[in-house]
């Protein structure tokens, strides 16, 4: 028996040693693709030249390829040669619609259309896995999906294809994903359960029209009547997420129970009512019952009930849900791989961001995980959807090396 393991083992070491070769060997190709990527970004819905790369690097690697799933979406299928589980990595395509500056020397070249949120660079992470992992086909068990997916921006991709039965069709066990963020590169994070605060948007009607002042002064009171933060902290700073004493690191961390709201409500007439909107971030999914009422109260308790409509929901997608076990195991394989620790611990949720890739985790059990993408020393802060956003490429290294060895342990 004690052969058998010590087999077994230095097969793992052999794979491991392999896995991170392969890596290193194609590096330097795959910052080639991602800055093609990101010098040819395109909108929700317009991926069109982005799916073509795609499907070219992957039928180029040998594998099958699907098109017929949503939008200019693209699934690769890689058969290991061994039985085992059906395992699904996801990587979404689409840019942003912005003209922040760009750091880079290979700058987009699309006026009003950039990769703002490292979507380019998780693209090629997934062509990374894909080649890794079919230079280790022989002793890869399963199958493995790579889902390239559509509109995620408009939170849309995922839910069609989910609409669109793309599980039915493949019968995947278990998928995971990834985005790059502000943390240092070579720094992965991840937790169980919710990755991110619930977003929801207030909608508010009035049968007639409040003064400027007036929406300023209600908009006041039901923030101050919603807000909850732990010792008057200030999560709404984003940039705080870094922050060691008081960031996503720390058990005593400021992200892990608040409810924050824009600080401007948004108001405008439609139809012949008057409207007053507002975002809002909570992280207790018990505690969302109480928003309308608590809002309905403030209204009531000001001599506004008279002229009030409605209070709703106008907003409300999923958020990011970590499944409790698949996340102990991945972070656990991890570890093991890279020794302990190497996955950071995450205490907190993040807030103003959100994934669709929660509508896949409605069906099948599924990780999330965050990349760490800057560099301080060198100036590049990966915080996503900011002026001067910028990566890091080392952290493509990182997210290839990392997720091949994941994606080959989970398939056994």
């Amino acid at each position: 028996m004690s052969s058998i393991v010590a087999q077994n083992n230095k097969s793992k070491i052999e794979t491991q040693k392999s896995i991170q070769l392969e890596t290193d060997k194609i590096f330097e190709k795959l910052v080639q693709i991602r800055r093609d990527f990101h010098e040819n970004p395109e909108l929700a819905g317009k991926e069109k030249r982005t799916q073509e790369i795609i499907k070219k690097q992957l039928i180029d690697l040998g594998l099958k390829v699907e098109t017929d799933i949503y939008g200019y979406g693209v699934v690769g299928i890689l058969e290991g040669a061994k039985k085992g589980k059906r395992i699904a990595w996801r990587a979404d395509m689409d840019a942003l619609p912005n003209d922040f500056p760009d750091k880079s020397s290979f700058k987009f070249k699309t006026k009003g259309v950039q990769h703002g949120c490292g979507h380019d660079v998780h693209m090629t992470i997934a062509l990374g896995i894909a080649e890794v992992l079919v230079k280790n086909k022989k002793s890869l068990h399963g199958t493995v999906y790579f889902i390239f997916q559509p509109e995620e921006e408009t939170f849309i991709g995922a839910k069609k294809m989910v609409e669109n039965e793309i599980f039915s069709k493949f019968k995947i066990d278990e998928i995971f994903a990834l985005h790059v963020t502000a943390l240092p590169t070579g720094q992965i994070m991840v937790k169980p359960n919710e990755m991110f605060a619930y977003q929801k948007e207030i909608g508010i009607q009035f049968k007639t029209a409040l003064s400027n002042e007036e929406v300023k002064d209600l908009s006041a009171k039901i923030r101050k009547s919603l807000v909850r933060t732990i010792n008057d902290s200030k999560p709404w700073e984003i940039q705080s997420i870094l922050d060691p004493k008081i960031g996503l690191t720390n058990p005593n961390t400021i992200f892990k129970d608040y409810l924050i709201s824009e600080e401007n409500f948004r108001s405008y007439s439609k139809n012949d009512t008057f409207r007053v909107n507002a975002e809002i971030y909570e992280t207790d999914a018990t505690r969302l019952k109480n928003i309308i009422p608590t809002v309905e109260k403030v209204i009531a308790d000001n001599n506004y009930g008279s002229k009030l409509l409605s209070v709703s929901f106008i907003k409300e997608n999923p958020t990011v849900l970590n499944h409790p076990n698949l996340t102990k195991t991945s972070i656990n394989i991890l570890d093991k791989i890279f020794g302990k620790g190497f996955v950071v611990p995450d205490y907190g949720q993040v807030p103003y961001f959100n994934d669709d890739f929660a509508y896949f985790q409605q069906k099948i059990p599924g990780v999330y995980f965050l990349l760490g993408g800057s560099n301080f020393q060198k100036g590049i802060i990966a915080m996503n959807h900011a002026p001067n956003f910028e990566v890091d490429e080392e952290c493509i290294r990182t997210g290839v090396r990392t997720f091949s060895s994941l994606l080959f342990e989970r398939g056994k």
